[in-house]
């Protein structure tokens, strides 16, 4: 849903880049030391030709006793220092092959160019898709800006907390606002995927941002690192939503215990929603809640919809777009079935995953059979098989505290048609009449005011949630706390 699902199992596609990134160790093979050190060696800079939508980049390359190895930075998607593998550097006809990859990313990232007159020109493919690279010596590279970030001094207190949810401990951030209150506070509750405390994302931090606004208005304001990342311990079997819905019940319980705290929401952003909405049906403990592009209808048909607006905003069209979502529905009919053995069910997504490739422009031929598995792996999760048959409606349904619901209309992970619609209609016919509903024009997933509302373009922008937003949740939550 990041992501924001964060693509759980997201169709690879040609506009798609480096989702999930393991760091290995690089092997090299090649050329001598001498004359490569001064071609090759050294930092480079330059960018992906992605259509419409360039991705910079910055390469060091080392030889040390003959091998080589190297780093990448990938400043728009907040990724610094990642391992390159597999580097070839080699003379041929006069120039330099020089060729490395991103092990561990789905689809195999590769760069393979020549070095001629102290540039690096080339393709990098993925999963199929071929784009043209460049590389040079020159620094042309800037770090994205993020402006809204916040920084000292604070008019507002800040505590690191911990507290229990049975035998998982969880960490985070309480900001309080100058005084001893009581004051009323809400939880921020991260998208799927492991999310720290801020729920970062290709450089932006817009936990913080939020709680930073908040606070400064009187809200306190806590955020907690997910199960397995940061400063919080795992759980201790893969969890689904329903095992986040009670560490959400712990991080409510700490709020409650504390006699500076009166009364206490949630502010669930994507999956965060969908267990806001949870905790809200069956907690006497929640007064309000804002759902941020939260699911209103059950996972199975929020993915389909979610993969639809993605091919459509990338120009994935006709036949392309319909076989692929065909191999969608095959998908989600393994993964929910009851009657499907284990070894069926794998083998099953196994040769969905090689169909989408090769839809994609990979032959079977060309496949790698241990990608193959990671993606078949990621569709495979206690996580997904939960998610893809819950539906929010029933808990919407028992809701009867005051309701925030947004959506941005250019959100391709979170339909804001579909999700509204359904949110709406749930609580009208659980009896709730205190429900606001916004549909926000030109603003994506994150709540950014964007283009084309694809993930891609979530690190170019240098906003990390739209004024427009924030002051909309802020008025919202003084008028219902009053």
């Amino acid at each position: 849903m990041q992501s924001n699902f964060h693509q759980r199992f997201s169709l690879q596609i040609e506009s798609g880049l480096l989702k999930t990134i393991l760091v290995i160790i690089a092997i090299v093979v090649g050329l001598s030391a001498s004359y490569a050190e001064d071609r090759v060696a050294g930092h480079w800079e330059g960018r992906i030709e992605i259509p419409g939508q360039p991705i910079p980049v910055k390469i060091d390359l080392a030889i040390n006793d003959g091998v080589w190895s190297g780093t990448i930075d990938i400043p728009v998607q907040g990724a610094k220092g990642l391992t390159l593998s597999d580097i070839h550097v080699v003379e041929e006809n006069g120039s330099l092959h020089v060729k490395f990859s991103i092990r561990g990313v789905p689809g195999n990232p590769t760069f393979d160019g020549k070095l001629q007159d102290s540039v690096i020109n080339g393709t990098f493919s993925q999963s199929g898709a071929t784009f043209g690279f460049r590389l040079s010596r020159d620094i042309v590279v800037k770090d994205p800006a993020r402006p809204q970030e916040p920084k000292p001094p604070f008019p507002y207190k800040i505590e690191e907390v911990t507290f229990q949810n049975g035998t998982v401990n969880l960490a985070g951030t309480l900001t309080l606002p100058q005084g001893d209150g009581p004051f009323p506070a809400v939880l921020l509750i991260s998208g799927s995927g492991l999310q720290d405390r801020d729920e970062t994302l290709v450089g932006h931090k817009p936990f913080w941002v939020l709680a930073d606004h908040l606070s400064r208005a009187g809200i306190a304001v806590l955020r907690v690192d997910d199960p397995g990342i940061g400063k919080s311990a795992p759980h201790p079997k893969p969890p689904t939503t329903a095992d986040f819905a009670t560490d959400v019940e712990a991080s409510v319980a700490f709020l409650k215990q504390d006699k500076r705290i009166d009364r206490i929401g949630l502010i669930g952003h994507s999956e965060g929603g969908l267990i806001a909405a949870i905790v809200a049906s069956r907690s006497n403990d929640v007064g309000f809640i804002v759902l941020m592009a939260g699911p209103g209808v059950p996972g199975a048909e929020l993915l389909r919809k979610q993969n639809e607006r993605i091919f459509d905003a990338a120009g994935i069209v006709g036949e392309r777009k319909q076989n692929l979502l065909t191999l969608l529905d095959q998908l989600f009919t393994i993964l929910t079935s009851e009657d499907i053995a284990k070894d069926e069910r794998q083998q099953g997504v196994n040769e969905i995953v090689r169909k989408q490739l090769e839809i994609n422009g990979v032959p079977q031929a060309q496949q790698d059979e241990t990608h193959v598995r990671a993606l078949a792996e990621q569709a495979l999760t206690p996580w997904m098989r939960y998610f893809l048959t819950f539906d929010p409606r029933p808990a919407l349904e028992k809701i009867r505290v005051p309701v925030l619901a947004l959506n941005g209309e250019l959100d391709v992970q979170v339909d804001a048609e579909q999700n509204l619609t359904a949110i709406a209609a749930a609580l009208e016919k659980g009896g709730n009449r205190n429900v606001t509903v916004h549909r926000l024009p030109e603003h994506n997933h994150l709540f950014q005011r964007a283009k084309t509302g694809l993930v891609n373009e979530y690190g170019t922008i240098e906003e990390t949630i739209s004024p427009q937003v924030l002051n909309l949740i802020q008025e919202w939550l003084l008028l219902v706390t009053q």
